[in-house]
């Protein structure tokens, strides 16, 4: 499910519906993920609230517990980020939003670009062209880029964000 808290032209809940139906399945995540587009504010309070950083970040993904059937987390992404990102970099705000998405749907199904030796990076580069969309977040992030952010912690103490 899409949550569009915040908008922006170009930026609508049946298109990123559409991306986030073609993005599980390409990254063989099963089971409900909701995604939350929002502001700086509510990603500055999450990230404080679950990893002890007063600032607000691209995007968070909270992984479900493994014993939870059918849902495979949530992920929130700051548009104000998303916008600033998409403007520096030359492409639409709707394509930030979701290489942002891909982004938190990687760390749902498990993968983590801190401990896996490139796994992680590969893979998005790899869907991210699949999917059709510009630069992947880990590999700009390599070539001193604005840096990424995702969480693998969720708003249950036994689930453990991810940046």
């Amino acid at each position: 499910m899409i949550i569009l808290q915040k908008s922006m032209s170009g930026v609508n809940e049946a298109s990123l519906a559409r991306f986030l139906t073609k993005a599980k399945r390409a990254a063989g995540l099963s089971g409900s993920v909701n995604v939350l587009v929002t502001n700086n504010r509510a990603l500055r309070s999450l990230n404080r609230h679950f990893r002890h950083k007063n600032e607000p970040t691209d995007v968070l993904s909270f992984p479900a517990d493994v014993e939870t059937h059918g849902f495979a987390g949530d992920v929130a992404i700051s548009l104000e980020i998303a916008r600033s990102n998409a403007h520096r970099l030359g492409h639409p705000v709707a394509d930030e939003v979701k290489i942002l998405m891909l982004h938190g749907l990687l760390h749902l199904a498990g993968y983590d670009h801190e401990t896996d030796d490139g796994k992680m990076s590969r893979l998005e580069d790899s869907l991210r062209k699949r999917l059709g969309l510009p630069v992947a977040l880990i590999a700009r992030t390599r070539n001193g880029s604005q840096g990424l952010s995702s969480i693998r912690k969720s708003p249950s103490a036994s689930r453990r964000p991810r940046r």
